[in-house]
């Protein structure tokens, strides 16, 4: 080997030479020399570079020899191979190995043409065109710039080498031809005829005549010439030549007759070529096959270098490659079977022999399914993620089996992406989705306090269609729940812990048995984890942040339910509430509710809560009191500031505003109703204010009794009974949305009920929303305006009692003056003093017909106001609101004074149905 090493290029051809030739060096001079000029000349053979075609002959023959093992181990190495960068040429190495595996001994191998080659003279033309460098194509029929077309893209069959000029096989010119196209062959430069000689054939059987190059013996064997497979004697297409391009139609590339038309966008045969219309038809009808081809070609082209289509994009891509992949098997298959024809001069028309019809046979599945795809296609156009899922899952809802069971392949390989986006969300909280595809949403410049709320949301438009929206919102739930628990709560409880026993699909094959049972397997998967989760969560908000408590800490303190608590406050801060309020001090305020809270029983709730709890003054208008910018605060952060958002607490203030300002009008009548009941006995030795003290007390029980009724309503109809439908509904929750929601139902039916939002329920909405005679409003402000008409009423009484109390004093000081004087023997008064006192005791009778006329007018003012309060109650929608108007009119007082009362509860629901 060493020694082999080290000899000279020329010495390893001249032995190259004497080993294929099988003579002596001195033999193969003329030989020796030509290789020279072959190799030392810049002309080499034009050979497709395609690997993947040169590995599949080598396969097929490894297949003919029934090594089928060696075959499948060649397939292995050479996947190997290409994983590797060890070799830069590797077709090179494989066409080398196929040259030199094919039998020398058979008439159409290389070894064997070579042998044959430097077995005879050197032609005339050796020293100008080496004779045996052909120009091969791929099945180009004479068109060899067809050949570069065809790329490495697997569609390309086995090839063949042809001439310039007319096709001639090996057995075809061992068959016989006519003499005419043989001579014209055998002029080309580069042809292969020398293959197809024996290496025992003797120069003088090829001797040059005077019509042309040397003609085998075994030409002359036949007397009855062959047809060319591109035409008939009359000048006519041939169906064979028809078949040679629609094989190339098949894979998207014109033909020598059949080429693409750009106007009407479909293959057409020029009218010119001279064609049977039964063929012409046939050819049609088979080129529709290659427009879908490459209707569906032109997509995936386009589609799989764009990063911005996305994974599922590139798995609807990946699957609809898998199908032309099947479709170019197809194609090789068929180019295999015409080569063969060409090698073995199979007439056109036997058992054996490719036909248009026999195509259209073969072809009918591949084009149903090519078909579908470019239907697919088309349908699927500008879509991506979940929503192209849905246009693919949709796509296969058809009677069709064939169809349904490929548009399930294909949604099986389009929906593992979604499917694993979607698993990686519910058993790992985790969401990568670089180009938007899943159905849910993520805002990463949300902070942690709106993790809930704001962070992660749904994509309608990408939820796949047989993911119901029930379910889409159990994946968002379990997802956020996850998130939740590691950025609120700060649990690091791993998620396989709270969801034991999860698993995502591995495979597309997973993704497609997934499908098959949607209500069963996949639906079980999302209810365990979405339960699971849930509940792991509600037990971390109530036991570890004690969710439930903060909830009833609300209901006692800023909806006043801990009365004990309530009463005692307001009597403690009255002295401080009737200043004005911009003297008060929030440090003197908070005092004042630390001393309520240990003189109470709100004392024994737990330091947590008493800690949250804390006074806010609202801001000061012009005029403001203690009783206006006072307010009880709650303070909430953490994870339950989620469900206790700003809105809820601005939501709880103003509820606390309304109760505490309808609380301290039962306070004020209170006091009206106690210094009534102290001053009544005093001043019944006044006998001229009996109308006046009349006058306050039926006022006086007219405000008691409203008052009383707005406040059972407010008590019991409104918040009792909407605590327990949300203590209920928290209870029965199964995860944290449900608790948000009664909350929010909570807080909006106290509003609505309480007249406090600016478009109660019960009225439609007004054209312009801030009209301030709209029916809602109206009912607030006319509310408002009793509760001010009930503190002018306790202004009016304390003064009527402060001048009553006053003159009272003085009269029993006068008569205890009298008396005295009487005991001590003198005169009880003089006539001056007598005549002072008439003076003052008339000057305070004068002001009693003022006193009376300011609480007729009070009172009127009053009744007005309630009497149109009572008319909007009626017109309300709320059946509560309505009743609470009969309950303020129990004897039909206003009733009798104003028609619009007078119409029943059944006409009033009539007139709104008939308005509807």
């Amino acid at each position: 080997m060493a020694a082999l090493d080290q000899k000279s290029p020329n010495v390893l051809l001249q032995s190259l030479c004497c080993r294929i030739t099988g003579k002596s060096e001195a033999e193969v001079a003329h030989q020796f020399q030509y290789a020279v000029r072959v190799i030392g000349s810049n002309y080499a053979p034009t050979i497709e570079r395609d690997e993947f075609l040169v590995s599949e002959k080598i396969k097929k023959e490894l297949l003919k020899q029934r090594r089928e093992a060696d075959a499948a181990l060649f397939s292995e190495l050479h996947r190997k191979l290409q994983t590797q960068g060890v070799l830069k040429h590797r077709w090179s190495i494989l066409y080398l190995l196929l040259s030199l595996c094919e039998d020398p001994r058979k008439p159409c191998s290389r070894v064997a043409g070579y042998g044959s080659l430097f077995a005879q003279a050197l032609p005339r033309d050796a020293h100008s065109t080496p004779f045996y460098c052909t120009r091969p194509q791929s099945l180009s029929l004479g068109h060899p710039e067809r050949s570069s077309t065809l790329g490495t893209s697997g569609i390309s069959s086995l090839g063949t080498y042809t001439l310039n000029g007319p096709t001639l096989t090996p057995q075809a010119l061992l068959s016989g031809a006519p003499a005419q196209v043989l001579g014209d062959s055998l002029r080309q430069p580069g042809t292969r005829l020398a293959w197809t000689l024996a290496p025992g054939t003797s120069p003088s059987a090829t001797a040059p005549t005077s019509r042309g190059p040397p003609v085998p013996p075994a030409l002359t064997a036949r007397t009855q010439p062959r047809l060319r497979r591109d035409g008939d004697e009359n000048g006519e297409i041939s169906e064979s030549a028809l078949v040679r391009d629609i094989l190339y139609v098949f894979q998207g590339i014109d033909g020598k007759f059949i080429k693409m038309c750009t106007p009407e966008n479909c293959y057409k045969i020029d009218t010119k070529v001279p064609l049977t219309k039964s063929l012409r038809d046939l050819s049609s009808r088979l080129s529709e096959l290659g427009w879908l081809h490459n209707k569906v070609r032109k997509y995936t082209d386009a589609r799989s270098l764009d990063r911005a289509f996305g994974l599922v994009g590139q798995s609807f891509c990946a699957a609809l490659h898998q199908e032309l992949k099947e479709y170019y098997r197809l194609l090789s298959v068929l180019h295999s079977q015409l080569q063969l024809e060409d090698d073995q001069g199979v007439n056109l028309g036997g058992e054996c022999s490719l036909t248009l019809r026999r195509l259209l046979v073969w072809t009918y599945d591949p084009k149903v399914r090519l078909k579908t795809l470019a239907a697919l296609v088309d349908y699927c156009q500008g879509r991506k993620g979940g929503e192209l899922t849905s246009a693919v899952h949709a796509y296969g809802k058809t009677g069709d089996p064939y169809m349904r069971a490929l548009v399930q392949h294909v949604l099986a390989l389009v929906s593992h992406p979604i499917l694993s986006f979607l698993y990686r969300w519910i058993y790992d909280g985790e969401l990568e989705d670089t180009y938007h595809e899943f159905f849910v949403a993520s805002d990463p410049t949300v902070k942690t306090d709106r993790l809930w709320h704001d962070k992660y949301t749904l994509r309608k438009s990408m939820i796949p269609s047989f993911v119901t929206m029930d379910q889409a919102r159990k994946v968002l739930l379990i997802g956020k729940s996850i998130n939740f628990l590691h950025q609120v709560c700060h649990d690091r409880t791993p998620p396989g812990k709270i969801t034991p026993g999860s698993k995502g699909t591995d495979s597309p094959r997973d993704a497609a048995e997934l499908f098959t049972d949607l209500e069963g397997a996949f639906q079980g998967k999302i209810d365990a984890a979405y339960f699971e989760t849930s509940k792991y969560l509600l037990d971390i908000l109530n036991k570890k942040y004690s969710l439930l408590e903060h909830l009833q800490a609300m209901r006692r303190y800023l909806l006043l339910g801990q009365g004990d608590f309530i009463r005692h406050l307001m009597d403690l801060l009255k002295p401080e509430l009737a200043r004005p309020a911009t003297t008060l001090y929030q440090h003197n305020l908070t005092g004042i509710l630390e001393t309520a809270v240990r003189a109470t029983n709100a004392q024994f709730d737990s330091p947590e809560t008493l800690k949250r709890l804390d006074v806010r003054l609202l801001e000061v208008s012009p005029g403001d009191t203690g009783w206006d910018v006072f307010s009880l605060d709650y303070h909430v952060d953490g994870p339950i500031a989620t469900v206790f958002t700003r809105e809820c607490m601005s939501c709880y203030l103003r509820v606390f505003n309304f109760l505490w300002r309808a609380k301290r009008m039962e306070y004020i009548l209170t006091d009206i109703w106690k210094g009534q009941m102290c001053s009544g006995k005093l001043l019944k030795g006044m006998p001229e204010l009996s109308g006046v003290l009349h006058q306050c007390h039926v006022l006086a029980s007219e405000m008691v009794h409203f008052i009383h009724q707005m406040q059972y309503y407010i008590t019991f109809e409104v918040l009792e009974c909407s605590w327990d439908e949300l203590w209920n509904k928290v209870q029965q929750a199964q995860d944290l949305d449900q608790v948000i929601a009664a909350h929010e139902i909570f807080l909006s039916t106290i509003i609505s009920r309480c007249l406090l939002d600016t478009n109660s329920r019960g009225y439609p909405e007004p054209q312009e929303h801030n009209d301030p005679c709209s029916p809602a409003q109206s009912l607030l402000n006319q509310l408002r305006a009793i509760f001010d008409q009930i503190i002018e009423f306790q202004n009016a009484q304390d003064a009527l009692y402060r001048s009553a109390l006053e003159e009272l004093k003085q009269r029993t000081a006068f008569e205890d003056r009298k008396q005295q004087r009487e005991g001590e023997g003198e005169w009880g008064v003089s006539a001056a003093e007598e005549a002072e006192e008439k003076k003052r005791v008339q000057k305070f009778q004068e002001t009693i017909p003022k006193m009376c006329s300011q609480l007729r007018i009070l009172t009127h003012f009053y009744q007005g106001i309630v009497q149109q309060f009572l008319v909007l109650l009626m017109s309300s929608s709320d059946e509560s609101l309505q009743f609470l108007s009969f309950r303020l009119d129990f004897n039909e007082h206003y009733k009798a004074r104003d028609p619009r009362l007078r119409v029943s509860l059944g006409a009033t629901r009539g007139r709104r149905s008939s308005n509807i």
